[in-house]
């Protein structure tokens, strides 16, 4: 019994002799040149021959020479309309087989063809059961939402053993012809380990696939042209199969598999492997979905992370610290920085987060000549990208080859219309960084150049209102000494000449009116005297001016008409309007406290430490006092925010009230 093969060749699949010895007819032999199954193949009719001496071919040699075969007749098995093979009877004697042979092989062929059929019909359902079991396997994989790697290693396995081949691999393809192999299973490795990148220029399957998109083999890899294609050779690969995954319109990469067997891999190979990578081709398209939402929702947080930053944090510092960790950890390169551009054509490290080291460069100053992301966007105002420093020339060229950098991208942050500085961000991996990377490094741009801009305004802010309050006490104290110097003197004059008036008055009895309103007017003048010193010491305490904060605090509490503790620990002498703010805290407090607190004792604290002078005011009183109202704790509020320092006013209700302030370093 013979198999015909779609390659042209026969198969012996069964063969019995009467003698009981059964001659070798394994392999495959050649169809061309045999008349009898080539006439049964293109007829699907009966045959005969009874006379083998003039028949030529392999075969008919080794029938008449091996088996001194005198007669044959032969019947085609037809299986679904399909000339599956033949079956062939031959005899040595010298008499013909007799004439209803081919009658009675007819009825064996027959029933040999419904077995057939009923087999092939067997292997093929159990075939489909076990190619829907694998592929049943490898969706649940993707529904559990399994990560890629353990997608993609379980497509192999699955396809590999399901095909009974000794390797199957998975790759994706990159630019300038290269593939990264991303799955393997089963012994033949063929040197390609997971993670290889390899260029695939050539005629491999690989290359094939690219070219049409459409799945592809080789039958020998002999003769196969391209680096992949001799690797494969070399590891033993006699054939290989490949299909193309398509995700979503696009090649994504190709499901493979490979054999050593001599024998090439059946001819319906392509089609099993293309049920499987469509799978995978929706899989992946599900993972990158997935992969997106995510990917998206971790940039937002990112993004709204710095955003609040942005809104509350007072120190460009700490936000540029937390711009270069989020925009490293949400792009998973290994390291980041936020640079600066001087005028004097360097650069400074403000911010730097990753390996290796980078915290090292923060404060680092640099030329910005020669080959850099940084110098391309100061140039350009653009986003700039380098896959190769190899070449690269320039201290910034150097350091970075120094750190083990392969690939740079920076991207400008503009203020004012103009590149202000960049956010760079490195890998050290033998890849390029992702298509993507400039599009999403620009969104945290947005976000410095805001964050400079609010500190801008918040100093911009604390200098006016710096210079409002500083202009606020000069006026005072100009008209602190105009009092003191003009009309006080003149009220002192005055008073002076009407006590000589009085001293000039004789003693006669007639005047005593005149006395009088002499003496009245005398005592106005002093009352109106002390008046105007008590409106003056408000206006600007002469004693804060001539001898410091410690003597004007001590003078506050004395005229206090609640009692107060003092302890004061202040060292010298501090910048005025230091002095000048923590006077008039104490004062401001002071008179709070005796018009609404209703407290018995007021404790007062100031001291220096590490330069920092640090003031608190505690009372005993009923509390409940409210920060927002009042005219005087708000202006405290606003010469303390002026000075860049804060105040604290904390009033439970019925446990007193507590102010404190944290001023700024003394520069004096």
């Amino acid at each position: 019994m013979i198999r015909f093969e779609s390659d042209g060749t026969i198969v012996a699949v069964a063969t019995w002799a009467a003698t009981g010895e059964h001659m070798d007819v394994s392999g495959r032999w050649p169809l061309d040149g045999d008349r009898l199954a080539t006439t049964i193949r293109q007829s699907g009719l009966p045959v005969r021959e009874d006379w083998w001496a003039d028949v030529g071919g392999p075969i008919a040699d080794f029938i008449r020479e091996q088996l001194q075969v005198r007669s044959s007749v032969g019947s085609p098995i037809i299986v679904e309309r399909e000339v599956w093979g033949a079956l062939f009877i031959h005899s040595t004697q010298s008499a013909p087989l007799p004439d209803d042979t081919e009658v009675r092989l007819g009825h064996f062929t027959q029933l040999v063809a419904t077995v057939m059929a009923n087999v092939q019909a067997h292997a093929d359902l159990r075939l489909l059961a076990e190619e829907q079991a694998a592929l049943r396997r490898v969706a649940e994989r993707v529904a559990r939402g399994a990560p890629p790697d353990e997608v993609f290693a379980t497509v192999t396995e699955e396809l590999g053993k399901f095909l009974m081949v000794e390797g199957a691999k998975m790759l994706r393809y990159e630019p300038h012809q290269m593939a990264t192999f991303v799955a393997s299973w089963g012994p033949l490795q063929a040197g390609i380990p997971v993670g290889r990148r390899l260029s695939f220029a050539g005629n491999s399957v690989t290359a094939q696939i690219f070219e049409t998109w459409r799945p592809a083999r080789v039958e020998d890899y002999v003769n196969a042209k391209g680096r992949l294609a001799a690797l494969l050779h070399r590891e033993g690969v006699r054939s290989a199969v490949g299909a193309p995954i398509i995700v979503e319109g696009r090649l994504w990469g190709a499901l493979l598999v490979g054999s050593v067997q001599p024998d090439p891999l059946p001819p319906d190979t392509e089609q099993r492997i293309a049920e499987f990578a469509e799978l995978v081709g929706a899989a992946i398209a599900n993972l990158e979905a997935r992969g997106e939402v995510e990917r998206l929702a971790e940039e937002q947080a990112a993004l709204r992370r710095v955003a609040e930053l942005v809104a509350h944090e007072s120190s460009a510092e700490r936000v540029f610290a937390a711009v270069a960790e989020e925009v490293g950890t949400l792009l998973g390169v290994n390291s980041s920085a936020v640079l600066r551009f001087d005028a004097d054509d360097t650069l400074t490290v403000l911010a730097a987060w990753g390996e290796p080291d980078m915290e090292r460069q923060i404060g680092r100053r640099l030329p910005i000549g020669g080959d850099n992301t940084a110098a391309l966007v100061l140039e350009t105002g653009r986003p700039a990208r380098m896959d190769d420093q190899s070449t690269a020339m320039g201290a910034i060229a150097a350091i970075v080859r120094e750190l083990g950098i392969t690939s740079t991208i920076s991207c400008p942050v503009i203020v004012n219309g103009r590149p202000w500085g960049a956010i760079a961000v490195n890998s050290l991996q033998s890849e390029p960084l992702p298509p993507d990377t400039e599009l999403r490094v620009g969104k945290f741009t947005e976000l410095v150049a805001t964050a400079i801009a609010n500190v801008q305004a918040r100093a911009d802010l604390t200098a006016s209102m710096a210079r409002i309050v500083a202009a606020s006490d000069e006026a005072r104290r100009r008209i602190e000494r105009n009092l003191h110097d003009g009309v006080q003197q003149r009220l002192i004059s005055l008073s002076l000449a009407v006590r000589g008036a009085q001293t000039m008055l004789p003693g006669a009895p007639e005047s005593p009116d005149l006395r009088r309103q002499l003496s009245r007017v005398g005592q106005g003048l002093v009352d109106v005297l002390d008046d105007l010193r008590e409106l003056s010491r408000g206006l600007h305490p002469a004693i804060l001016s001539e001898a410091g904060l410690d003597p004007a605090l001590r003078a506050l509490a004395r005229r206090s008409l609640v009692p107060v503790r003092l302890r004061l620990n202040v060292d010298g002498r501090l910048n005025e309007p230091i002095e000048v703010a923590a006077y008039y805290v104490v004062s401001e407090t002071l008179a709070n406290v005796a018009k609404y607190a209703q407290a018995t004792s007021v404790d007062i604290r100031a001291e220096t430490s590490g330069h920092h002078p640090n003031l608190t005011v505690q009372d005993n009183g009923i509390g409940g006092a409210d920060p927002d109202r009042g005219s005087g704790l708000v202006g405290l509020t606003d010469r303390i925010n002026a000075l860049g320092s804060t105040i604290v006013i904390t009033s439970p209700s019925g446990r007193g009230t507590q102010v404190r302030v944290a001023l700024p370093i003394s520069d004096s």
